[in-house]
């Protein structure tokens, strides 16, 4: 029987970056999935503040070299791999010199909210489903964490819904409390335009901020995750009107076989 594989998509890992609930999340949760049979690929930034040579990360030759154009502007896509020996897992990290070769990692040294996080998030995004089709790779559960990861769901529903590697993908979104208070840029909308997609799917992003980018997650999600014990409460009203599967928030003890269950659930829903 051929295993379910599970495409993990996330803006933090340990210990790649400062340790955070996600970023803990982001480590283990794949190992233990991947302990209990399931075929794992996992996805990040290669933020700047990310030290390729402690880390031992290096580019995979064969997966870089596109080129993916956003707003008319063509941008190089980089991928880069390290290995966490003792879970025997691979991480790779989407690169590219203008999004990610900066000290910081969503905000400059004046605490300035970056202006192209909304683009960073989009070659993020594109980055980790163009590398898994060179890849020839098709995941029966595609799970997102983190804001960054949050226009996976309509290019995985819309964009690529015909590629036979994604026509039967589920989509998880986990929510946290990973909230910014900026605006994203104005722009957004104009950014996501695309054959396959609908004005309707777009309708979060007239005014782009934090609760538009994971209330359209939501909406192309087929199940929703609460992974901090306190989540933005407009979100939390929204999940729950949505109808959406959900699971509520877990602790530390119990949650990978908590989660390995509900993407069952999502699977077989």
């Amino acid at each position: 029987m051929e295993k379910t594989k599970i495409l993990f998509v996330t803006q933090d890992i340990t210990p790649f970056m400062k340790d955070s609930p996600m970023g803990l999340i982001s480590r283990h949760l794949p190992q233990g999935i991947q302990e209990k049979g399931r075929e794992i690929r996992t996805f990040m930034p290669r933020f700047g503040s990310i030290n390729e040579r402690r880390n031992q990360l290096h580019e995979v030759i064969r997966l870089s070299g596109m080129n993916l154009i956003i707003d008319d502007t063509d941008h190089s896509l980089i991928i880069k791999v390290a290995s966490i020996q003792q879970a025997r897992m691979q991480i790779y990290f989407i690169d590219n010199e203008d999004y990610f070769h900066r000290k910081y990692v969503y905000r400059d040294k004046n605490n300035v909210f970056f202006e192209d996080n909304d683009e960073r998030a989009i070659f993020f995004a594109r980055g980790v489903i163009e590398t898994v089709k060179k890849l020839g790779w098709s995941p029966d559960i595609v799970h997102c964490h983190g804001w960054m990861s949050a226009l996976t769901p309509i290019y995985i529903k819309k964009v690529y819904h015909e590629n036979p590697l994604f026509a039967g993908s589920k989509v998880i979104t986990s929510i946290y409390d990973d909230d910014f208070t900026e605006p994203l840029h104005a722009n957004l909308q104009a950014k996501l335009k695309h054959e396959n997609i609908a004005l309707k799917d777009l309708k979060h992003f007239k005014k782009p901020d934090f609760v538009s980018l994971m209330k359209a997650a939501i909406d192309l999600s087929d199940g929703v995750i609460i992974a901090s014990q306190q989540i933005n409460s407009e979100l939390a009203e929204y999940v729950e009107q949505s109808g959406k599967p959900t699971l509520p928030f877990q602790g530390e003890d119990n949650y990978i076989q908590v989660y390995n269950e509900f993407y069952e659930k999502v699977l077989h829903n």
